[in-house]
């Protein structure tokens, strides 16, 4: 994917945006030990290759976010500054109360696949390639998974492609996404709402979550509870916004400027909502 901000903005804040492929995805090698702590690692290690410098910004969007979460716990001394846009929920987490999560049905359904992805690999693989199962296209369109804006950007978008059956045919696609899965899934070696803030000498937190309030993938109830936890958290919801917000128009410039130069689009700002303890 393309960060979507305008080439004027990049230019004129200096932005030097390096995409890479983590560990099994496009020409990086598979790492069947992988872990929260080796996504960190490799985050330093490509930085150092290419001399980037003592410190650096990281992105992480929805899946990719478990490894922002990991930075900030294992190399925090590295990081300028973070933003996570429509982050991925672990509900192994430990300090997430029972009654924000119990009747959410996506914990169940999350359950059950790691259940089999543990125990069962060949049966979930073979279950995930079945004709009958709705295609990639099918499932793009429904309003179970999708809001009406999500819905919109996904016709302009090539999507998921490789959770089409084709793709997932191959063995090692379907590895690496069952091991990125069983990471972000599993139990987890530190809890994030137990982090300390890594830039306690700043006037404001240079860490940011960027989230749709009708996201129906991940809950924005959950990643309000966890902001108001971690309250060095800097919180942005899009009103209107499902779990698709990076590809909305003019979100990629907002974060820029909030990460980079500290500055709040108003509209942005989260409406009142009732707390969760």
């Amino acid at each position: 994917m393309n960060f979507p901000a305008s080439q004027e903005l990049i230019d004129e804040l200096g932005v030097y945006i390096l995409h890479y492929d983590r560990a099994g995805y496009g020409q990086s090698d598979p790492n069947p030990k992988r872990s929260l702590k080796s996504e960190a690692h490799d985050i330093e290690e490509l930085a150092d290759q290419l001399q980037i410098g003592s410190k650096f910004h990281v992105i992480g969007v929805s899946m990719g976010s478990y490894a922002t979460w990991s930075c900030l716990n294992y190399i925090p001394n590295r990081l300028a500054g973070v933003a996570m846009i429509a982050p991925t929920i672990n509900y192994e987490w430990p300090s997430l109360p029972k009654s924000l999560v119990k009747d959410d049905y996506r914990k169940r359904v999350i359950k059950l696949a790691m259940w089999l992805a543990r125990y069962f690999p060949r049966l979930l693989h073979w279950w995930v390639r079945q004709k009958w199962l709705p295609s990639n296209s099918v499932i793009e369109k429904n309003p179970a998974f999708f809001n009406k804006r999500d819905i919109e950007i996904l016709e302009r978008i090539p999507g998921f492609p490789m959770l089409t059956k084709d793709k997932l045919r191959h063995q090692v696609v379907f590895d690496t996404l069952r091991g990125d899965w069983m990471i972000a899934f599993g139990n987890w070696e530190f809890d994030p709402m137990k982090l300390s803030n890594p830039f306690p000498q700043n006037n404001r937190s240079s860490v940011h979550i960027w989230q749709g309030y009708e996201d129906k993938v991940v809950p924005s109830q959950i990643q309000r509870f966890i902001s108001e936890k971690l309250p060095w958290i800097q919180y942005h919801e899009v009103v209107d916004g499902g779990h698709l917000i990076v590809h909305y128009s003019g979100l990629g410039e907002a974060i820029l400027k909030a990460l980079l130069l500290g500055e709040e689009d108003i509209s942005y700002k989260p409406r009142s909502l009732k707390s969760v303890s």
